[in-house]
């Protein structure tokens, strides 16, 4: 069979259990209990309040757009899909059994299936050149704006990941309060951003790191370190997103768009 058509039925099945077990992970839920109720038991001020978890549907339906598209036969020798290999199928896979990991409190493996995850998108978000380069409008709505959303959201979930990790483990800081420390990811989240903003102007990257920034101001109010770095990070994210924007021929080069076409 052609390698492509394997490609792209991989993904398909890919996402299907993707979806299945994060499916599942509610309506059962594994282990007795959801996401949200982990997070909210555990006392982790990098976690935002429970509304900004609704952005995984937002992205649900972005990686099913992008499977869809990548199925097309016009899109079977699609450069960037070709690119993309089977990166894709193996996030699915460890998002998967993040889930599992992370309903059954095993919080150190889960963060190996993170890890997994985010290096998998990171790869795949290079491949694709998002905000790099000309792409067609096709290739730019169904496949970059999905993964740049996808990667923005899972770069916040790792550090989250990691909070519970250390806090399973015990883990006591150096002396130094879980507020300071919580400040402190937020601005290396903000490095992060900025660097992408700077160098790709993504805006789907940029607008969940926002989106969380602000669950995060909401959830921490009673952490007035946690909450005003937060907002602080934020207001410098969104003014440094509409500079770039304004800015259109500094930098690196823009993505230009095209009119969609079978690549």
């Amino acid at each position: 069979m052609n390698r492509d058509i394997i490609r792209q039925f991989m993904n398909i099945v890919a996402l299907v259990f993707m979806l299945v077990m994060n499916g599942a992970s509610e309506a059962i839920p594994l282990n007795g209990q959801t996401s949200a109720e982990i997070s909210n038991r555990l006392p982790i001020f990098f976690v935002p309040a429970n509304y900004v978890f609704g952005v995984w549907g937002i992205i649900y339906v972005l990686l099913i757009i992008f499977v869809v598209y990548q199925a097309l036969p016009s899109q079977r020798e699609n450069t960037f899909l070709r690119k993309m290999g089977y990166w894709f199928a193996l996030s699915c896979l460890a998002n998967g059994t993040w889930l599992v990991l992370f309903h059954y409190n095993l919080f150190a493996l889960s963060m190996v299936a993170m890890l997994v995850l985010l290096a998998s998108l990171l790869i795949i978000y290079t491949r694709v050149r998002v905000g790099q380069g000309t792409v067609s409008r096709a290739d730019h709505w169904c496949i970059q704006i999905p993964f740049s959303t996808y990667l923005g959201w899972i770069t916040v979930a790792t550090v989250a990941n990691a909070s519970y990790v250390l806090f399973d483990a015990g883990w006591n800081g150096f002396g130094i309060s879980g507020e300071v420390w919580a400040a402190v990811m937020l601005v290396v989240a903000a490095v992060i951003t900025l660097t992408i903003i700077i160098t790709r102007r993504d805006v789907a990257y940029t607008a969940v790191l926002l989106w969380a920034l602000v669950g995060i101001i909401i959830k921490q109010s009673g952490a007035p370190l946690v909450a005003g770095t937060a907002g602080v990070v934020a207001a410098v994210i969104a003014l440094a997103l509409l500079w770039r924007l304004l800015n259109r021929d500094g930098g690196s080069n823009p993505t230009r768009l095209t009119p969609a076409r079978g690549s």
